[in-house]
C-alpha cells in the first residue's frame, strides 16, 4: 500500500528546501530515483510536483516515458548499458545520459555520431568515500563496479602535478569526452551509497567533485555547467534509525558546495540529486497475512534461555528481498484487529524454503495475535517491489494507493497464468 499524499508532500519537501538553500547561486534539479519504485502513476506524480525522473536501464526508461515523463526530464544510468538502450535514450532525446565508464563513452559516441545528433551527458566519478552503510549498497569506494575513479593509477602522474587527477580513469573518460564527436558533457555525477546518515561524506564528495571541475577549466579552459551530488539519504526503517530532513540535508550540501566553488574561483554549477528511498520508503506499508506460529527456545546474552515466537506470514523474500541481501530491519505491528494485553518477542518469518527467509529479524507482538490476523510493516515503499521475484513460484502482491479516502490499484496481483504464461509448455498445452 502506498499513500500518494507522502509521496507527494515528501517530492515537494526536497524540491523546495534544495531550491532555497541553493538560490540565488544556481537551480536545483531533483531527479526521483526510479529504481527504488517506478510505475506509470508514480513517475506522473513526480513530474506533477516538479521533479525528475532517474532511470537505471531501458525497461525503466520505458515504463518513464510510458508514464507521460517529458523525455528532458529523464535520466538514464547503468554500468553496462547496452547500445540498444543508449539507442533508445538518444531516439527518445532524455535530457541526460549518466555514461558509467570509457566504453561506455566511445559508444555513445559512435552511436549518436551516427543518429546525427548530440549525446548529453555526465561522468559517474568514484570518489572514493566511505559510507558508513551495509557494503553492497556503498558505491563510491574504489573495490567496485560502478563509475570512474579518481585516484591516477601508479606512475601515471608526473611528480609533483598541480592536478590531482592527472593519470585516473575519471580524468583520463573526462579529456577525452570533451573531444569525441556526438558528446556533449554536461557535468559531473557521485552516488557513494545509500540509506546513509552522516552528512561527512556527501560533503566530502562533493569538494573533490568540485576540485575536479577546477582542474578541468585550468587544463582545459571548460568549465561544466552540471554537477550532480546523487542520493542515498537514509530513512527510519525503525526506532533506532535518525534521518535528517529534507531542509538539513540541502544547508549542508548548499555551505559546502558554494564555499568550495568560491575557493577555486568557479561559479555554483546547476545541481541536481537523486533521492529515492526518502521519497517513496516511508510512504509504503506491506500488509501480511499470519499463518504458522511455533514457539522456541533461544539463548540469551546472560547464558539463559528465553522464547521466540516465530510468525510465518504469506509472503517473505519474494516481496522482500531486503533482509537476504542487506540485513536489513524492519518493524511491525498488529493492523487488523486492536489487542490489549502481554506481547511476546518475535520473528516474522516467510514461507519460502530459506532459513534467511526473515521479514523482521526482532520485534514484540501480542501474545494474542491468531491465525488470519493482518501484519502491517511500514517503510516497504523502496527496493521491496522493485526487487521481488516469483521464488518458489509465488505471485507478486499488488500494489494499491491511497489518497483522499479512496484507493486505486497501481500495480495489479500476479496471477499463476501470469507466470505460467512464460512457461513454452503450458503455453504451447
Amino acid at each position: 500500500m502506498l499513500s500518494e499524499e507522502d509521496f507527494r508532500a515528501r517530492a515537494r519537501s526536497f524540491r523546495e528546501a534544495f531550491s532555497a538553500a541553493f538560490a540565488p547561486e544556481t537551480e536545483v534539479d531533483v531527479f526521483y530515483a526510479g529504481k527504488a519504485f517506478l510505475s506509470t502513476h508514480v513517475a506522473g506524480w513526480a513530474v506533477a510536483e516538479g521533479l525528475c525522473v532517474d532511470t537505471a536501464s531501458g525497461g525503466e526508461l520505458a515504463l518513464a516515458l510510458a508514464g507521460g515523463v517529458p523525455p528532458q526530464k529523464i535520466g538514464l544510468h547503468g554500468n553496462n548499458k547496452s547500445d540498444a538502450e543508449i539507442q533508445r535514450a538518444l531516439d527518445a532525446g532524455i535530457g541526460r545520459v549518466i555514461a558509467d565508464s570509457s566504453d561506455e563513452l566511445e559508444r555513445i559516441s559512435r552511436l549518436a555520431v551516427a543518429a546525427g545528433t548530440r549525446a548529453p551527458v555526465m561522468l559517474r566519478l568514484t570518489p572514493g568515500v566511505h559510507a558508513s552503510t551495509h557494503e553492497y549498497i556503498a558505491t563510491a569506494h574504489e573495490d567496485q563496479k560502478f563509475g570512474l575513479s579518481l585516484t591516477p593509477a601508479p606512475g601515471a602522474a608526473p611528480a609533483g602535478s598541480a592536478n590531482p587527477y592527472l593519470g585516473s580513469p575519471a580524468w583520463t573518460a573526462a579529456t577525452r569526452a570533451l573531444e569525441l564527436p556526438g558528446v556533449e558533457l554536461r557535468g559531473l555525477h557521485a552516488h557513494i551509497g545509500s540509506q546513509i546518515f552522516e552528512p561527512a561524506g556527501f560533503e566530502l564528495a562533493a569538494q573533490k567533485l568540485i576540485t575536479f571541475l577546477a582542474s578541468l577549466r585550468a587544463e582545459h579552459g571548460v568549465e561544466l555547467p552540471e554537477l550532480d551530488l546523487g542520493g542515498g539519504h537514509g530513512i527510519a526503517y525503525t526506532e533506532a534509525d535518525t534521518p535528517r530532513d529534507p531542509e538539513s540535508i540541502a544547508a549542508a550540501l548548499a555551505t559546502t558546495v558554494k564555499q568550495a566553488c568560491a575557493e577555486h574561483g568557479l561559479s555554483v554549477p546547476r545541481i541536481s540529486i537523486e533521492p529515492g528511498r526518502a521519497i517513496v520508503g516511508p510512504a509504503g506499508i506491506t500488509l501480511y497475512r499470519v499463518g504458522v506460529q511455533k514457539d522456541v527456545q533461544v539463548d540469551a546474552p546472560d547464558g539463559s534461555t528465553a522464547s521466540r515466537r516465530y510468525v510465518a506470514v504469506d509472503g517473505g523474500m519474494s516481496d522482500n528481498a531486503r533482509g537476504v541481501l542487506y540485513d536489513a530491519d524492519y518493524s511491525a505491528v498488529l493492523a487488523s484487529r486492536r489487542v490489549t494485553g502481554d506481547h511476546v518477542l518475535s520473528r516474522i518469518v516467510g514461507k519460502h524454503c530459506e532459513s534467511g527467509d526473515i521479514v523482521v529479524r526482532n520485534v514484540y507482538l501480542p501474545t494474542a495475535t491468531a491465525r488470519d490476523d493482518l501484519l502491517a510493516v511500514p517503510a516497504t515503499g523502496a527496493y521491496c517491489h522493485s526487487l521481488s521475484s516469483n521464488y518458489n513460484y509465488l505471485t507478486r502482491p499488488a500494489v494499491v494507493a491511497v489518497a483522499d479516502g479512496a484507493s486505486q490499484v497501481l500495480i495489479r496481483r500476479e496471477t499463476e497464468q501470469d507466470m505460467l504464461g512464460r512457461d513454452t509448455g503450458f503455453a504451447a498445452g
